[in-house]
């Protein structure tokens, strides 16, 4: 038995505008202006540490648990107004996951996006009824790097992380598979280089490319590097 596990942002949602433009207005509304390459850097990782760097950046001192919830509720709200009429669901994500499904495999999402972003894209997405379980940032105590959100997943499908593969847009979600067992595809989206991905197991431009058997290669390619480490 296999799994995929997805991210979402960037990944089966192209959501890099808009979350540029909401992270834009909540850094204005603290003093800071938010550059495209610190907010490239940013995406991908989860509320809080986002908040606190936000809050270094602009000279004020470190947010309170009360500020950083504030703040958090406030953009996620604006991005998820912004994709609501006109969603971004990314080419040929429905189809990898149908054809997915039909093969048999387990499918999840691990995202750093909180439940209410999640939920908007289960909704929304034509593929979104396919998901078993969805694990958002809501649900772990360390976002990505970390492995924790994948093996979360992987332990609600009850599939080994052996036999696990991670589709993701970020750095930091190839480092978390890579920590998690997991084998890893780097999906070259808006705003990402396949240098900055180039620790996946397999390096994409478009999710047309991906199938069940490069996905399966991909997995048996990871088991052998593990086994060489």
């Amino acid at each position: 038995m296999h799994a995929a596990i997805f991210d979402l942002d960037g990944t089966l949602v192209d959501t890099y505008d808009a979350h540029m433009k909401s992270w834009q207005d909540m850094a204005g509304s603290i003093g800071h202006e938010l550059t495209e390459s610190q907010f490239a850097k940013q995406f991908g990782r989860t509320n809080d540490p986002i908040i606190r760097e936000l809050f270094e950046w602009a000279g004020r001192p470190v947010p309170t648990a009360d500020e950083i919830s504030h703040y958090a509720d406030r953009k996620e709200a604006d991005f998820r107004s912004m994709v609501q009429d006109h969603f971004p669901e990314m080419p040929g994500a429905t189809s990898l996951m149908e054809s997915l499904h039909h093969e048999g495999w387990r499918l999840a999402a691990g995202t750093s996006a909180p439940m209410a972003n999640a939920q908007l894209f289960r909704e929304k997405l034509d593929c979104g009824r396919l998901f078993e379980t969805i694990v958002t940032g809501d649900d772990v105590t360390h976002g990505k790097p970390d492995p924790e959100v994948f093996l979360l997943a992987a332990s609600r499908l009850g599939v080994p992380a052996s036999a696990c593969v991670v589709i993701e847009d970020a750095a930091a979600g190839v480092e978390a598979a890579r920590r998690a067992g997991m084998a890893s595809v780097g999906f070259c989206s808006k705003g990402r280089t396949s240098a900055e991905l180039a620790d996946a197991d397999l390096v994409v431009s478009s999710l047309d490319g991906l199938s069940p058997i490069v996905l399966r290669e991909a997995i048996e390619a990871a088991s052998r590097r593990n086994a060489r480490s």
